[in-house]
């Protein structure tokens, strides 16, 4: 699968997400998509991240900031340091957290903004 038909089935795997449960960490996207290892999360991420580019040039939430470690319910460090280099988040680390709950947020209004319930699992926001 090239690296352009795996950001867009990302994509569309993210996009039909519950309202009420829309994160999902990097293993369970890759075994939703078939991938196999090895190299399956660094294909994952590789791909999130041209989904983070396409969005910020489409002036889109970053769809990619719903999918989370197992560790930490958070993306990755790779997430927020393509957020800064986009211009997205602030260069303070100290500001990321908040920064990424206001892109969960983001996206929820998006997909559906008429819909109340929790954004990135319980705890995170």
């Amino acid at each position: 699968m090239s690296d352009d038909a795996l950001a867009a089935q990302i994509r569309d795997t993210l996009t039909r997400r519950a309202p009420d449960d829309p994160c999902i960490t990097y293993r369970e996207l890759a075994e939703q998509l078939g991938l196999q290892p090895p190299g399956t999360i660094q294909r994952v991420a590789v791909a999130l991240e041209q989904t983070m580019r396409e969005d910020v040039a489409k002036g889109r939430a970053m769809i990619a900031a719903l999918v989370v470690s197992r560790v930490g319910e958070m993306p990755r460090p790779g997430f927020f340091d393509l957020a800064v280099a986009l211009g997205r988040f602030p260069d303070d680390p100290a500001q990321h957290h908040d920064a990424w709950k206001a892109e969960c947020l983001a996206i929820r209004r998006e997909q559906t903004c008429s819909r109340v319930g929790p954004v990135c699992g319980p705890g995170t926001l």
